[in-house]
């Protein structure tokens, strides 16, 4: 076969040159890509000298916690044993959400939406028994407000904490139910899928065993901790598979899936560790400055006075208030103290506002240094906290308590501890029975003058209700508690014939409007008297004046002449009393004929016209507003206690 061009030596160095080319053209288009990248980059994701150390991994929540859960639980609970900023920050998390427990209040319902009095207040005296440390704790030592604190702590510790349910009954509990607390040590995290497969297809992470949408289905718990003194022979390492059913995990989830919890302090743990390791240098160089005086420079020539220390060295010790007389050609220099440090403060504060950032307490809180903020700074960092205190408080409710609730609900209903919830009742409607109000502690005022009138406002204008507004500062009473002990109150006080600025009659009286000055007796008629008003008497000459006899014949006769009565007078005065107006004096002269009414117009009796009258004075606009209000009898300050109230239906003659 004859050879082409390109096997010629001309040929080669050409194939050569086209692939030269064709690399250096792969080699800049590569660099213009990388260029156009690199300007649509984040600054922080560019690589540089700078950041040459800096190459996080990708990696999920679970991973960074199989290799770093142990140190860093290990280390926590190390730096709140030993470092008392470590121990504080705990404590004020602990203080905040839990306080002194989470109470219960039941809100169980009739059928017409009111409360149902006698269920909710069986099933608050039989939560109230349970909680005993006897009734509810497996050990028996921990009410269970102290129980819940112990929880808290070990959420800040170790990120977590299992609570383990026993359904039994314990000491002198009629419910068959207890409560283990179990550190989060006791589970097995070095167990995974590798060393324990599961039968179901289900995979074991740091000890809890999850199904493929990572429910937990079961936990994998020690016997003891593995730690524990062995103080007798019979315990073991013992592994036990218990049902995800019988196990409460309180954990904060920031990542999903993330199986297990990680310490509160896990941002916090060097900066901790070195203010502990600063403060003691800072301390042990006081110490040193503080047991050294001063140096004494002798010639070579000259001998030292003083004893000689084993390392050759000469010391001496000086009492305070002598002084030694140096030998010829020596000469004292003294050391001047540079301790304490000026620049230790402001460095200390600086690293435990950045601790406080990662624990989430504010300064304030944390150093309990009040001396770099004012009133309105602290106020503002208090009430920050306390957002941060209400989101953990709800937290703990909804994983831990109402979970507990039901638990311990459905367990009493069946065990009859609660007699008033029939068990068909509850078994055909559980969700009825379990309806209650958990109360988490409040806080006291920061300035109680204008928060307690910001609180009133707003409970006029409807933007909150008092039970909100008691839930709040109240300490984690409710309204139910506070209205009993206020009725309570009252009438002790009532008892003893006590009274006080707090008192309802004193600030219900100061309420109340002042009463307008009584009108003048000549000219105004007292219609607010419980007795008819005693009309003025008449002259002779109206006595003697007919009255208007009806037109129509079907009526009686009318008498001739009336004595000193009302009827009389309504007579004589005519159409001015029909407008509820009495004429100041009486007509001088009698009307020397009836008026002419209409044939088809009937005439009222008498009595009833005399009552119509009165009626009207008490209806008239005019007259309303001199009637006084009428409160209760005993409070009336005008109004004899005797006196009876009108009749409106008894005729006046």
């Amino acid at each position: 076969m004859a050879n082409t061009v390109w096997d010629t030596p001309l040929g080669q160095a050409r194939l050569v040159e086209i692939e030269t080319a064709a690399k250096a053209a792969t080699n800049q288009r590569a660099a213009a890509r990388s260029r156009a990248m690199g300007q649509r980059m984040y600054a922080n994701a560019r690589a540089s000298r700078l950041t040459s150390d800096w190459n996080p991994g990708s990696t999920s929540a679970d991973s960074e916690l199989v290799t770093s859960l142990r140190v860093l639980r290990d280390r926590s609970r190390a730096l709140i044993r030993d470092a008392s900023y470590a121990k504080r920050a705990r404590t004020v998390v602990v203080n905040n959400v839990i306080g002194q427990g989470i109470g219960l209040q039941a809100q169980v319902k009739t059928s017409r939406d009111s409360f149902n009095d006698r269920v909710n207040d069986d099933i608050e005296w039989a939560w109230y028994d349970w909680c005993k440390a006897d009734s509810y704790h497996t050990g028996g030592r921990l009410h269970f407000g102290n129980f819940e604190r112990a929880l808290m702590a070990q959420v800040f510790d170790a990120g977590e904490v299992v609570v383990r349910l026993h359904r039994s009954a314990f000491g002198n509990s009629r419910v068959p139910l207890a409560l283990e607390l179990i550190e989060s040590e006791r589970l097995a995290d070095e167990f995974t899928s590798p060393h324990l497969a599961p039968q179901n297809g289900n995979e074991v992470r740091m000890g809890v065993e999850v199904d493929r949408f990572h429910r937990p289905v079961a936990y994998y718990v020690r016997e003891r901790h593995p730690s524990e003194f062995r103080f007798s022979s019979g315990g073991t390492d013992r592994l036990e598979r218990v049902p995800a059913s019988d196990i409460i995990h309180l954990a904060v989830i920031d990542r999903w899936p993330q199986t297990r919890g990680e310490p509160w302090l896990h941002t916090s743990l060097r900066r901790l560790n070195d203010m502990d390791g600063y403060s003691e240098a800072e301390i042990v160089r006081a110490r040193t400055q503080a047991c050294s005086v001063g140096a004494i420079e002798t010639p070579e020539d000259s001998t030292a006075f003083g004893d000689e220390q084993v390392d050759g060295s000469v010391e001496m010790e000086v009492a305070p208030g002598v002084f030694k007389r140096l030998n010829p050609g020596e000469k004292f220099n003294a050391m001047a103290p540079t301790a304490p440090n000026p620049a230790m403060d402001p460095f200390m504060r600086y690293m435990l506002r950045e601790i406080a950032a990662g624990t989430g307490v504010s300064y304030e809180s944390l150093s309990r240094d009040y001396s770099q903020s004012n009133y309105s700074s602290s106020r503002l960092a208090l009430l920050d906290d306390r957002d941060l205190w209400r989101f953990y408080q709800t937290w703990f409710i909804r994983d831990f308590r109402e979970q507990l609730h039901r638990e311990w609900l459905q367990a009493a209903v069946l065990s009859r501890a609660i007699a008033s919830i029939p068990v068909e009742a509850y078994a055909a409607d559980p969700g009825k029975y379990e309806l209650a109000r958990f109360k988490p502690r409040g806080w006291s005022w920061i300035d109680p003058t204008k928060e307690v009138e910001a609180y009133e406002a707003a409970i006029k204008s409807g933007m909150t209700t008092l039970t909100d507004v008691i839930a709040q500062t109240s300490g984690g009473r409710d309204i139910e508690e506070v209205l009993d002990e206020r009725e309570q109150e009252l009438k002790m006080m009532a008892d003893r014939d006590l009274v006080f600025n707090t008192s309802p009659e004193v600030y219900t009286a100061d309420a109340q409007p002042d009463p307008k000055p009584p009108d003048d007796p000549a000219t105004t008629v007292d219609v607010s008297s419980t007795k008819p008003m005693p009309l003025p008497k008449l002259p002779d000459s109206l006595l003697s004046a007919p009255v208007a006899t009806p037109v129509n014949t079907n009526d009686p006769p009318a008498p001739a002449r009336v004595g000193n009565n009302a009827a009389g007078f309504i007579s004589a005065v005519g159409s001015s009393t029909s407008r509820g107006v009495i004429p100041d004096t009486p007509p001088t002269a009698p009307p020397t004929a009836p008026p002419q009414r209409s044939p088809h117009r009937q005439l009222p009796p008498l009595a009833e016209r005399v009552e119509r009258v009165e009626d009207d004075l008490l209806d008239d606009p005019r007259e309303r507003h001199r009637q006084p209000p009428r409160p209760v009898a005993h409070r009336h300050p005008h109004r004899p206690l005797d006196l009876p109230r009108r009749d409106p239906h008894r005729h006046v003659v």
